[in-house]
């Protein structure tokens, strides 16, 4: 017989589904694709993309680099959400793994924000990072 658990009825029941992984790589937020698609159209180079890279410096040690990028390097990860795109360079993707670039704007402040769940601390202006 070949069933794997039976309960008190005597019904054969199915072995555990595994949760679902949590995402990997980086997710763009809607605010961040909206963003990005307003800001590549003003430009006028829709093929570009956005350069993310993780750079020491700081006073935490780590810092958030970003750039327009006419294409992908060769080694690239790249991100892409309704046309958008997001390259990242192998090194600084070890420290991206799982983040969303979101896009705020408040009285006081608009820009790119990136929650990242690698971050173990960050200095008090916000510009550097710990992981």
């Amino acid at each position: 017989m070949n069933e794997q658990a039976t309960g008190q009825t005597g019904q054969t029941t199915a072995p555990a589904t595994p949760a679902p992984k949590p995402a990997r790589g980086i997710t763009l937020h809607d605010s961040a694709v909206e963003q990005l698609r307003r800001l590549l159209e003003e430009r006028r180079t829709p093929e570009a993309g956005l350069r993310i890279a993780v750079r020491g410096g700081g006073c935490s040690g780590l810092a958030y680099v970003m750039e327009w990028a006419e294409k992908a390097r060769e080694k690239d990860k790249i991100f892409e959400r309704e046309g958008v795109r997001v390259f990242v360079d192998p090194k600084s993707y070890l420290y991206l793994l799982g983040t969303e670039i979101v896009y705020e704007s408040t009285l006081m402040a608009s820009g790119f924000k990136l929650n990242n769940p690698n971050v173990k601390g960050a200095c008090g202006c916000g510009e550097s990072f710990s992981i």
